[in-house]
């Protein structure tokens, strides 16, 4: 049972009159007597938690930084009218606004209560329990309740470079020749043939097609589809970096989400594999416009782990769901020790077998440390700076020696400047 203000207000009205109208014992108890009268059958009157039905859809979802509203619907389903107030629960990273509601609801009604939320972060917030407070029709006393009702609101990536995705997709058509003719020499499947013009590759004359023609003809080739490219992320505590607004691991999951998006148009199959010392998320076989909902899906609730990423194993996990030759996306850390004790004793298993294209995300704060000369502190701060880009370029140049290319710029470029690197790489036929 809980009491309302306005009961405690006419409690005090109660003993106002008391003391200055009757001032007496017999006064007092009168006025309790009746206070309790009133209390018990307000209290009888008001209607009961059963007679609600509380329902909502069990998954709602929203994009990073926008708003959401999560819809409840109660109904009346008892013969009298329902008065009082519902409060929906959330956690307060979802931001919830409008969770309390107040209620009049005749009997054999149904009503929508909204409530509006702004996830701070990527992930599944749980609903909490709504809670009941109905009151009797003097607004004195009532009921409280609990009442599960499962729910939770999905917050996927922001994805802010999906804007370039339109651009990128007409450049790889270009690039394959769905708008302008096929540029020769490059691409390694075949296309068809044309005719011999000066300035033409004797090398991709085709004999035997020249012998049944007029005309000296030459094979032009395109960027081969169907290929097959595989995105890991780092997940280990190196992702839990803070660089610009985020950390590392969202930089790296902004770039796989356009990176994903772009091989899908260009008919590649795109699997992605988010790993520490354990595999953490996951995604295959699934291509076409589906993947990058899937992507965002499937990384929602990806998070840094606060453990060293067991390199060996994340090796081994690869080489074991990818049989044939890949393209290997590793989205992970350049740092001078990282990099020397556990990526390049690992890289050589994948390159072997697979071509492998790191990706990292760099400080900008650190670029602009170095270029600041302004005070005699700044001085000392960018030749620090400066000791930290030179030791990333010798290990970017070991990087490149060894085959291997790199993506390594700042969190705002990374997405645009990786799906440049993938579509340098479909027009030179490296995949």
């Amino acid at each position: 049972m809980v009491v309302t203000g306005r009961f405690t207000l006419l409690t005090t009205l109660a003993a106002v009159v008391v003391m200055f109208g009757v001032p007496s014992w017999i006064g007092a108890l009168g006025a309790c007597a009746a206070l309790l009268a009133l209390l018990l059958t307000d209290l009888a009157l008001a209607a009961r938690a059963d007679a609600l039905t509380l329902t909502r859809d069990p998954l709602t979802i929203v994009r990073l930084g926008r708003e959401a509203d999560v819809e409840l619907v109660v109904t009346n389903t008892g013969t009298a009218t329902v008065r009082g107030f519902l409060w929906d629960s959330w956690p307060d990273s979802a931001r919830a606004d409008q969770r309390t509601h107040h209620l009049d609801l005749a009997a054999r009604t149904r009503i929508r209560l909204r409530t509006s939320l702004t996830p701070t972060y990527r992930g599944d917030r749980v609903a909490g329990p709504v809670t009941l407070r109905l009151l009797g029709p003097l607004g004195l006393a009532g009921r409280q309740r609990r009442v599960e009702v499962p729910g939770r609101v999905r917050a996927l990536p922001e994805f802010r470079s999906e804007r370039l995705l339109r651009s990128k997709v007409k450049r790889l058509h270009h690039l394959e020749g769905r708008n302008v003719a096929n540029t020769r020499g490059q691409g390694t499947e075949f296309d068809s043939f044309r005719e011999y013009v000066a300035g033409d590759d004797v090398r991709s004359i085709d004999w035997r097609a020249t012998a049944r023609a007029t005309d000296v003809l030459v094979r032009t080739w395109r960027p081969e589809r169907n290929r097959h490219v595989l995105m890991v992320l780092d997940t280990g505590r190196a992702s839990a970096g803070r660089v610009g607004e985020g950390t590392r691991l969202d930089s790296s999951i902004e770039a796989a989400l356009l990176l994903g998006g772009l091989a899908a148009a260009a008919g590649d199959t795109v699997d992605l594999l988010a790993y520490d010392r354990e595999v953490r998320a996951e995604t295959s076989g699934v291509g076409g416009h589906q993947l990058p909902l899937k992507l965002m899906h499937t990384l929602a609730g990806v998070t840094p782990r606060l453990v060293d990423t067991d390199t060996t194993g994340l090796v081994r996990t690869v080489l074991t769901r990818v049989r044939r030759r890949a393209l290997i996306v590793w989205f992970t850390s350049l740092d001078g020790p990282t990099v020397t004790e556990h990526l390049l004793p690992a890289l050589p298993t994948l390159t072997q077998r697979h071509r492998v294209l790191i990706v990292s995300v760099t400080d900008p704060e650190i670029a602009a440390a170095a270029r600041d000369r302004g005070t005699a502190g700044a001085v000392y701060a960018a030749a620090a700076a400066e000791t930290v880009l030179a030791e990333r370029a010798l290990v970017q140049e070991s990087l490149r020696r060894r085959g291997v290319a790199v993506v390594a710029t700042s969190p705002d470029r990374l997405p645009e400047a990786l799906a440049d690197e993938y579509l340098e790489l479909k027009q030179s036929g490296s995949l």
